[in-house]
């Protein structure tokens, strides 16, 4: 099952960081790839339980996934599920993400986002696309 890891330093410090990557108004900011909007969303990871977000692009194409947050150690690292739905709204093939901060010699932070069990290297190339997408979006929030 391959494993996606995808790093980033940011200036803002750690726990600025974690409320962007936890906290619900600051998720809707930057969760989903650039033109993508979230109209539906039951989205923190400031607890653990149950998550679900509808992505839609510009030709209102919806993309569902959900899954369940299954750790949060403030402000270090927060962990959850992830399986997309298919058009009958099934969950497909879960698998995991964690986001791990470590504060930056400068005050910033380190940030490192690792997406494993996926499915197969064609599914790791598309989340990768995903998340470093999205990943510019936060960029320009924890960079500001």
């Amino acid at each position: 099952m391959p494993t996606l890891t995808l790093e980033r330093s940011f200036s803002a410090d750690i726990d600025t960081v974690f409320a962007f990557v936890t906290q619900t108004e600051h998720l809707l900011k930057w969760w989903g790839p650039e033109g993508m909007t979230v109209p539906e969303h039951q989205l923190s990871f400031t607890d653990r339980g149950p998550w679900v977000s509808v992505m839609q692009n510009a030709e209102g194409q919806r993309y569902k996934v959900s899954g369940h947050v299954t750790h949060v150690e403030a402000p270090h690292s927060v962990g959850f599920t992830w399986a997309w739905h298919d058009e009958n709204d099934k969950r497909g093939v879960e698998s995991h993400v964690t986001i791990k901060l470590v504060p930056s010699q400068s005050g910033g932070t380190l940030f490192t986002l690792t997406h494993a069990d996926l499915p197969d290297g064609d599914t790791a190339v598309n989340h990768e696309q995903g998340w470093t997408s999205s990943l510019r979006k936060l960029e320009t929030l924890a960079n500001a």
